[in-house]
């Protein structure tokens, strides 16, 4: 299955996004064998770094750094794909600005909400970020009237277990972009918190 045949913007009625960098996963995926899904905050600005394109993307880079990290070896996404693990984005266009509008997170969860639905064997869901942890307490809240995951900074969240649906949620970090690569104690919380999951499956 790929995923961009069954998820699509339609209008693009957000206006705090580059619609140019608009991108859903294209990759090849055996939907049935996902059992962790994780959501990190939106793509580049430059689709090259997109971690699905070909060669070493950026977004890549720093998403097999914290695999390895945390112990799991992996060399490319299919690598990441085999372990079970399938990475998109909450929000489907890259930022204009550093932060994204609620507006924006609610519009794009709706096309999240159905690229979850694609998965029948999710046990973990990894939110990785505030934009993620809002998109999907947005749908959560739609599902069942109320969030998962209580407001507040993610060091202090990720202390604690949550679940929706009998499927374990982790808020933790996005390790994608520049800034993971300065942020140490991120770095290492998110190290920690894949570690954690790849134990669980």
């Amino acid at each position: 299955m790929k995923i961009r045949d069954h998820i699509k913007c339609i209008g693009f009625p957000c206006i705090d996004i580059d619609m140019k960098s608009y991108v859903v996963p294209f990759i090849e995926v055996e939907a049935k064998n996902i059992q962790i899904f994780m959501i990190t905050e939106s793509p580049p600005n430059d689709k090259a770094d997109y971690f699905y394109e070909k060669g070493n993307p950026f977004y890549l880079q720093t998403i097999v750094q914290a695999f390895n990290d945390a112990g799991v070896k992996v060399s490319n996404m299919r690598d990441i794909l085999n372990k079970g693990v399938y990475i998109t984005t909450a929000i489907k266009c890259g930022k204009k600005d550093y932060t994204i509008s609620l507006e924006t997170i609610k519009n794009c969860s709706m096309l999240l909400e159905k690229e979850v639905s694609l998965f029948p064997n999710i046990k973990v869901f990894m939110l990785m970020g505030d934009v993620s942890i809002k998109a999907m307490n947005s749908i959560w809240k739609k599902q069942s009237d109320k969030r998962v995951i209580p407001v507040g900074s993610t060091y202090k969240t990720r202390k604690e277990k949550y679940y929706y649906a009998g499927k374990r949620v982790f808020p933790s970090y996005t390790p994608t972009g520049k800034n993971y690569l300065i942020e140490k104690a991120k770095q290492r919380m998110t190290t920690e918190d894949i570690k954690e999951v790849m134990r669980l499956i």
